[in-house]
């Protein structure tokens, strides 16, 4: 028997026409958009047996604490603009201590040297 395939518009037609249930087996596939759609306006899914949700891409570093936010520049340290190499060092630090050790340094480097040309500060 093919596969049926469900997307978000699709489940917003089945709710519209009525339809409080759909049963989930092997034949019937629902995109990740079908299956948040489906559970925010209330379509009961029945599933055959158990299963878990689509899967959702790993991101441990939402789930980790952040560290606290540096403080706000002052007016005073706005006005006059860092020297380039300390602009380059205060970002790598703020990523570095909101990033942890998830960041190879020289690819930080490299990264931030790239946006300071392009924005041309450098």
């Amino acid at each position: 028997m093919p596969k049926v395939f469900y997307t978000e518009r699709d489940i917003e037609d089945m709710v519209k026409q009525g339809t409080l249930s759909l049963e989930i087996n092997d034949n019937v596939v629902l995109t990740d958009l079908a299956y948040e759609k489906a559970i925010r306006l209330d379509l009961k899914l029945i599933h055959e047996k158990p299963c878990s949700p689509p899967a959702a891409p790993v991101r441990p570093y939402i789930l980790q604490q952040t560290p606290p936010r540096p403080p706000a520049v002052t007016p005073a340290a706005a006005a006059s603009p860092p020297a380039e190499g300390d602009l380059h060092q205060r970002i790598r630090s703020a990523v570095q201590a909101r990033m942890g050790n998830q960041v190879d340094p020289a690819l930080l480097d490299v990264i931030i040297q790239r946006v300071l040309e392009r924005t041309g500060v450098k």
